[in-house]
């Protein structure tokens, strides 16, 4: 392959879709806005022109040459936005050739129109998220308010197993199925520990399922309609509810669409007699007994979206499960769709857009205002386009290139022996790429609204996954609270749970405040204070401005200041010296002061002057205006 090698002077052009570059990201169609891009004041630019693609065909509108001193100019025009997904880029007449510029960066080539930038028309934002801080609690294993609703063996039995509830973090013997291990954590739970989480900062729960099952993590539905009486049943959500209203925060339930579980009553029904309704929700190969499940899982049957009654039940109807717990008196703010991306695929049957889509309408004319996420641990951005999620768990944009740059890459599949694992450590090249190409691939309103977590149930605890790292979790939790979109933290990472052999990342949250990690805590409820006041961090624009062999920089852009990002991932720390970051914008004698050490620093000939940097993360601020 040839790869083509660009001039330095194109690091100093940047557009995002942040207010900086778009004087009204949230237009309405038919709006005029005005785009501006900016250029270094000596990149040898000629011309730049906008290049748009109405109706099919494209457009070219000059821009004007505007404020201009160095170290930037500015480049703008304003445009009619006359399509409900606007993409547009900018072509770059200069000394040296044409150039062109788009949300993947600048190219010799000819891009292709997906890396476009976009606006979209008339979108409506969910726009309490902007200031959203979200905790995700597995229930089970939070904190029992009440032991009289404890799973007890008498209960039920669970395929000749028998539930049980063990005493809060004590070790399941060995041989305990898995799914049947109690610890009694339940809704009336969380309500008596709602004064700890608005200690810590945060504002929005996002709880795993807590609709009646079989199971301790609920997976498994067996009933839609109810909260599981050992959760305390309908009656605690709504308790939970109205405590939440009292203390200004929100929260949003976990659904699973694509499966329900083995004991469901669809799914019984429908194995008694192949000509009730219900027996079209499912594929069988062989009634009763063979049949189509999530990944072969015998308890968890596929639902199949090709029944208009399933739909009818699940979101249509004006009784369905999505609209009737976002209405009082449950008033869920949302959902967290579990396996989104298998969501009406199944073989020949690939509708899974045609059913995101209509469950977006559902709920949104339910509930405006309602965040509709999905979890996805691939390529979500086919369905991040503004008609179907709002955004999703952001594991490929954010997290998983993220540890693969601290601990090394590696990569696995179900029904994969094996894992790929890389010999060496991976480059922060690819770090800045991958991030960098998510962003691209999807509009900016979209970005800011990704749920990004670094760690969840389903995956080892932050901690564990960096060998007990403290500084690395401390430089992984700062991305997270400065990059683009909703932060999310799974709890007890904020006071330093580790996986348990047993439980592995779903163990019993600490309450003895004896053991907790203070510091940890005390830095979490730092970055969330600060996360939460400043509009930068919020809804700023986002730049990476420098690769190093175990560094990465990037700046968060806004009217009134910017944060300079610097994470550096070595034990052996970075030398003093400078960081060119002239092409971020920022002009000679611009002040710097570090979050967390009080230190500060001057840019000086295009470069900040900076200490030695240990390993883990220190984030700068400056409130001087970018040229």
């Amino acid at each position: 392959m040839v790869h083509s090698v660009l001039p330095n002077w194109l690091n100093s052009v940047h557009h995002d879709g942040s207010e900086r570059y778009v004087s009204t990201p949230l237009p309405r169609l038919e709006e005029q806005v005005t785009l501006r891009l900016r250029a270094g004041a000596d990149a040898p630019v000629r011309r730049v022109f906008l290049r748009t693609f109405p109706d099919g065909e494209q457009a070219l509108t000059p821009m004007s040459r505007g404020e201009a001193g160095a170290p930037a100019a500015w480049w703008e025009c304003r445009v009619r936005v006359n399509q409900p997904h606007f993409h547009y880029r900018f072509v770059l007449e200069a000394d040296d050739g044409v150039w062109f510029y788009t949300a993947a960066g600048p190219t010799a080539h000819i891009p292709w129109d997906a890396t476009d930038f976009c606006l979209l028309a008339d979108y409506e934002p969910p726009g309490w998220l902007d200031t959203a801080i979200f905790y995700q609690i597995f229930p089970d294993r939070f904190h029992n308010g009440d032991p009289a609703t404890n799973p007890r063996p008498e209960a039920y039995e669970f395929n000749g197993h028998r539930p049980r509830t063990y005493a809060w973090g004590a070790p399941p013997p060995a041989g305990a199925l898995f799914p049947l291990v109690f610890y009694g954590g339940d809704l009336p739970g969380i309500t008596a520990k709602l004064d700890y989480l608005q200690d810590l900062g945060v504002n929005a729960l996002y709880l795993t399922p807590v609709f009646t099952a079989y199971s301790n993590h609920k997976y498994d539905v067996a009933d839609y309609d109810h909260v599981d009486p050992h959760f305390g049943g309908d009656d605690a959500l709504v308790a939970l509810r109205r405590a939440l209203d009292a203390r200004a925060m929100r929260y949003i339930l976990d659904v699973v669409p694509n499966h329900c579980g083995y004991w469901h009553p669809w799914f019984q029904a429908a194995r008694a007699d192949a000509s009730v309704p219900e027996a079209e929700f499912f594929t069988f190969i062989n009634h009763p007994d063979a049949y189509a499940s999530w990944l072969g899982v015998w308890v968890l049957p596929k639902l199949n979206y090709r029944s208009a009654e399933l739909r009818r039940r699940m979101y249509a109807g004006e009784s369905s499960v999505f609209r009737r717990w976002l209405r009082p008196p449950f008033a869920a703010d949302g959902w967290r769709v579990d396996v989104a991306n298998m969501l009406g695929r199944q073989g020949e049957t690939q509708i899974g857009q045609e059913v995101v889509q209509d469950i977006r309408r559902a709920v949104k004319e339910t509930r405006p205002g309602a965040y509709l996420m999905g979890e996805n641990f691939f390529d979500a951005t086919a369905s991040l386009q503004g008609d179907q999620w709002d955004g999703v768990m952001n594991y490929a944009g954010l997290a998983t290139p993220l540890l693969a740059w601290l601990v090394g890459y590696e990569q696995g599949a179900h029904g994969l022996a094996e894992t790929i694992t890389s010999p060496v450590s991976w480059p922060t090249a690819a770090l800045a790429a991958t991030w960098q190409q998510h962003l691209a691939a999807i509009p900016w309103q979209i970005a800011r609204q990704q749920f990004n977590v670094l760690n969840s149930h389903d995956t080892p605890r932050l901690r564990s996954r960096l060998q007990g790292n403290v500084a690395l979790q401390r430089l992984a939790v700062v991305a997270q609270f400065t990059f683009p979109g909703v932060p999310c933290i799974y709890y007890g990472d904020e006071i330093g749970l580790v996986d348990t052999p047993e439980l592995a990342s779903r163990g019993c949250m600490v309450w003895d405040e004896a053991a907790w990690d203070q510091e940890m805590r005390a830095f979490y409820q730092a970055l969330i204070r600060l996360r939460r006041e400043s509009a930068v961090l919020q809804r700023g624009g986002f730049r990476i401005l420098a690769v190093e062999a175990d560094l990465l920089a990037y700046q968060r852009e806004g009217e009134d200041g910017s944060f300079l990002v610097i994470l550096q991932r070595s034990q052996m720390p970075r030398p003093a010296g400078g960081l060119p970051i002239a092409h971020g914008g920022f002009p000679d004698g611009a002040q710097f002061v570090e979050q967390f050490s009080g230190q500060t620093g001057r840019v000086v000939d295009g470069q900040l002057a900076l200490p030695a940097l240990p390993q883990g993360a220190t984030l700068w601020h400056t409130s001087t205006v970018l040229m």
